[in-house]
This record gives C-alpha cells, sequence and structure tokens, in this order.
C-alpha cells in the first residue's frame, strides 16, 4: 500500500502531466487500470476549457483502446459539440457503436477528481461514452450480456444505489443491524460476498441474509463503499466517523507473491 508521501509524489507528477497535455494537446486523458472489481475507465480534462465541449469518460476497456475511444470522442465533438443522446453513432471506431449520456453531478465525485482540481471546482459538463455489447445491446436494454454490465456503470441514474451488483444480491448481516444497530464494519471477501456488520456481536446465530438494496435503505452512507475491492474491509467508530479502508494482510502478501513470481 503507498504511504501518504508517495501519494503526494504521485499526485504532484500527475498534475504536472496535466497541465502539460492541455497546453500541447488541448486536453489530457486521465487513465485508470481496474483493480480486479471495479473497472478501469478513462477520462478528459481540459475538453470544457479549450473547445467548450463537455469532458468525456468511459469504461471498461484497456487503458489503450479508452484512450483511443477519448480521442475519436473528441474529434466526433468537433463536428457536433453537442451530441445526438437519442441515437447511436455506428461505426464511432473500427464499426463500434457507441451513446452518449449525460453524467449526474452527484456522480462526479466518484470519478473526475483530477478534473475538479483543473478547475477548481465541480463546475464543468461531462458526457459518459456507452457501448454496446455484441448484440447491439446497452446496459440499460433488457437482454444486454450480464457478465459485461459491472465492466460499465451508468452515470446518468440511480444514484442512490452505486453498488456494481444487482439490487437483489443477498448480503450478510446482523439480526442488529435489522433492528437499528449502525453498520461499522464492512468486508468484500475475496469470493464476492459482502458483510455488513454492527461489531456488536460474534454469534453466528446473528447472522441475516438480505438484499443489498435494503442494506443500502437502511444505511445510505454504505453507497460510498461500492468501490471497496475484494479482500477489503472498511471500518469506522461511529456512525458519524468516515470509513477507514484496509486490504486483509492474507490477500495483500499472496498478491505480492503473485507479482513476484509473474502469476
Amino acid at each position: 500500500m503507498a504511504t501518504p508521501e508517495e501519494h503526494a509524489e504521485h499526485n504532484t507528477a500527475a498534475e504536472k502531466r496535466i497541465l502539460s497535455d492541455i497546453k500541447e494537446h488541448g486536453f489530457h486523458v486521465a487513465l485508470f487500470n481496474g483493480d480486479g472489481y471495479s473497472p478501469s475507465f478513462a477520462y478528459t480534462i481540459g475538453l470544457y476549457k479549450t473547445y467548450g465541449y463537455p469532458e468525456l469518460i468511459c469504461f471498461g476497456f484497456g487503458l489503450d483502446l479508452l484512450h483511443s475511444v477519448l480521442w475519436e470522442g473528441k474529434r466526433l465533438l468537433d463536428k457536433q459539440p453537442q451530441p445526438d443522446q437519442g441515437i447511436g453513432y455506428p461505426n464511432f471506431l473500427e464499426g463500434f457503436d457507441i451513446r452518449f449520456v449525460t453524467v449526474d453531478g452527484a456522480r462526479y465525485q466518484d470519478y473526475f477528481g483530477y478534473a475538479a482540481w483543473f478547475y477548481k471546482s465541480w463546475d464543468f459538463p461531462a458526457l459518459q461514452i456507452v457501448w454496446p455489447d455484441k448484440n447491439a445491446l446497452y446496459p440499460w436494454d433488457e437482454n444486454f450480456n450480464p457478465d459485461w454490465k459491472a465492466a460499465q456503470p451508468l452515470l446518468d441514474r440511480e444514484n442512490d444505489f452505486k453498488f456494481r451488483e444487482d439490487r437483489k444480491l443477498g448480503v450478510y448481516t446482523t439480526r442488529q443491524v435489522l433492528e437499528g444497530s449502525p453498520i461499522l464494519r464492512v468486508s468484500h471477501e475475496t469470493d464476492g460476498d459482502w458483510q455488513f456488520l454492527c461489531d456488536t456481536t460474534t454469534d453466528v446465530a446473528d447472522l441475516k441474509i438480505v438484499c443489498l438494496d435494503h442494506i443500502v435503505e437502511l444505511d445510505a452512507s454504505v453507497n460510498g463503499l461500492f468501490q471497496l475491492n475484494y479482500g477489503w474491509t472498511a471500518w469506522r467508530e461511529t456512525i458519524e466517523d468516515d470509513w477507514e479502508t484496509w486490504e486483509d494482510p492474507d490477500e495483500e502478501e499472496a498478491a505480492e507473491e503473485a507479482e513476484e513470481t509473474g502469476q
């Protein structure tokens, strides 16, 4: 896990690169690798300042392809600064059809951190480039490939439920939580299971299984943990405190071993 000093050094280097790219190209493409649970994504910084265009964001591809998609998106905006969200754009990229949706301002803080640093506010427009499955269906279509849904969160809807899983996914909690005790510990197991616990009991008899959306209804603040990776835990002392997160030491050691051995 990176130290605060390493984070600061990384941010300083990233900010210098952003300013350099905007000066040279008019905008910068910020690229973020997936972590095994949350998908890779990329977004632009500077399109609004330089050209008056919305910033663009896209999810789920490899970083090279994401970079190409956003550059192609900029070229499309050169021809049509306000793209039609009611139609698709066939052959957008080597025969690839896409659609645009407006990013809800409530989702900016989840993804556009460096853009907010550049603009010194969250006051800029943004569009999401959304891609279809092999049957030309989009994530909002009924029969969209379910294996691809988590790779492409839609940022124009369902801000009350940010988790990538289905709302009806069964998750573990306790009788005490269901009776009103605050959720103080959240674990996302390596097998995908979620636990939302009150830390007042270790009795297995108190465990309950409920739908994930019921947990979010009980405590909307757990939405802030929608990107908690496999093998990670979040904890807070009281419901008023911010969440602190850490990786299970066994999982961290296993990941480091795999990296060292090239697995």
